[in-house]
């Protein structure tokens, strides 16, 4: 499932973009959640409130109040790299500009709903062959794409009414799951994952450091690190540290 987010101020463009997609979901067989806004500063907005981000962002150029262009350069000061833009003009002008925040497409209305179709079916290829840097976990009520990156533990929560309840812990958001934590640590050990403890794992890209048999990560969090294990997440800490100024880390 692709997150895509569709901004136009003409309601006109956003059911023409969202119709495109419907019918290349149902000739493909791929899944698109999305997600309208009727302007650059809504858009904008929802990034600024650390809301769930966008897997593709199709975006007006021309727009009142901030362009699509500004918006999108805005987008990108958050640090929200991975998002991967469609700018949609009548003016071939803006094309250059463009380039500023890392644009995949620059699409000239109107649009040809093959044309639209080939680039939208490349960027999802483009998604699939970083898959392995993307996780889906399943909470009762939506299926949520992580980064491996952008994750900083997973935590076994107890529960009196979810069974093998798992916190997927980001900067931005706590996401709940369900899940063995084992299974997890095993899946991901080959992704900067480790297992410090019988109710968590961190990924080693956050810590920050090791006091008092706590292990400290980005943005301050702390967890407990097993007795039995405080020698084995050291050393294994250590030879990832080495390999990541070596440059094997990937």
């Amino acid at each position: 499932m692709y997150r895509v987010a569709i901004c136009d101020d003409e309601d006109k463009q956003r059911e023409l973009v969202k119709g495109m997609l419907i019918a290349l979901s149902i000739k493909a067989n791929i899944n698109f959640e999305m997600e309208e806004f009727n302007s650059g500063e809504q858009l904008a907005a929802h990034y600024e409130h650390n809301e769930p981000p966008f897997h593709i962002l199709i975006l007006d150029v021309e727009m009142a109040g901030i362009n699509g262009i500004q918006t999108a350069r805005r987008i990108r000061g958050l640090k929200h790299l991975d998002e991967q833009i469609i700018f949609l003009t009548n003016y071939p002008e803006y094309m250059v500009e463009s380039f500023d925040v890392m644009t995949f497409q620059y699409l000239i209305k109107p649009i040809a709903p093959q044309i639209f179709e080939e680039k939208v079916i490349k960027l999802c290829q483009y998604f699939q062959a970083l898959e392995k840097k993307f996780m889906i976990i399943k909470s009762a009520y939506e299926e949520v794409v992580l980064k491996y990156d952008d994750i900083i533990a997973i935590e076994a929560a107890k529960s009196l009414t979810i069974k093998s309840k798992l916190n997927f812990i980001t900067l931005n958001q706590l996401y709940e799951g369900k899940g063995i934590l084992a299974e997890y640590a095993l899946a991901l050990k080959d992704n900067h994952f480790l297992q410090i403890h019988r109710s968590v794992i961190i990924n080693l890209l956050h810590v920050r450091k090791f006091s008092s048999g706590v292990v400290l990560m980005t943005g301050g969090m702390e967890f407990p690190i097993g007795r039995s294990k405080l020698k084995e997440v050291k050393d294994y800490y250590t030879k990832f540290m080495i390999m990541k100024v070596h440059g094997y880390d990937r």
